[in-house]
C-alpha cells in the first residue's frame, strides 16, 4: 500500500470509528480495554482519555516513565487542532516533505505527530476529545488505540487494518 493509500485508508478509519455516546464509563471501561489489551500485546504504555478538557482516565503502566505523559501531552494537542490522529498526521506532512513548525508554524516542544493518539468522535458532534497511548513504536501506538476502539464498537477489525 502506498503512502498516500494508507493515508486515505488512516482518514476513513477516523471517520468509521465514532461513538454513539461517551461519558465517565465510557472512558473507564475504554481505559480498561486499552491497559488489557496492551498487556497482552506485552506492550508498556501510558493510557490516557481526554473528552471537553477534562482528563477521564489516565494510566501508567509498570516499565513507562513521566516522558510518556509528554509524549501523550503533544500528541493529543495535534489531535485536539487537527480533529485527526497524529500518526495521520505525521504522514500527511511526511508526503509534503514538511513540518509542523514549518507548515504550521507550531513548536515540537508542543505538538507531536508521531502515532498514538486517536480523535475521540461522537457521531454527529464532531471530535469531543482524544484517546492516547505512548510506550511502544508509533505504528504500534496507533493500532493499539484504534484496534481497541474498533472492538469496543462492535466493529470489525479488518476494516480498520
Amino acid at each position: 500500500m502506498s503512502s498516500e493509500e494508507e493515508l486515505l485508508r488512516l482518514h476513513a478509519e477516523e471517520q468509521r470509528l465514532q461513538f454513539p455516546t461517551f461519558n465517565h464509563e465510557s472512558a473507564w471501561q475504554l481505559g480498561c480495554a486499552l491497559r488489557q489489551e496492551a498487556e497482552r500485546r506485552g506492550l508498556h504504555v501510558t493510557i490516557d482519555i481526554q473528552f471537553a478538557d477534562q482528563t477521564l482516565f489516565h494510566y501508567a503502566m509498570p516499565g513507562t516513565s513521566p516522558d510518556n505523559a509528554e509524549w501523550i501531552r503533544r500528541k493529543r494537542n495535534v489531535v485536539l487542532r487537527f480533529h485527526r490522529s497524529s500518526y495521520a498526521m505525521g504522514m500527511r506532512l511526511a508526503l509534503r516533505n514538511t513540518t509542523l513548525e514549518a507548515f504550521y508554524g507550531l513548536s515540537n516542544a508542543d505538538y507531536a505527530v508521531q502515532g498514538g493518539s486517536f480523535p475521540l468522535r461522537i457521531a454527529n458532534c464532531g471530535c469531543v476529545g482524544a484517546v492516547s497511548v505512548s510506550g511502544a513504536p508509533q505504528r504500534e501506538d496507533h493500532l493499539l488505540v484504534s484496534e481497541v476502539i474498533s472492538n469496543f464498537l462492535g466493529l470489525s477489525q479488518a476494516k480498520s487494518a
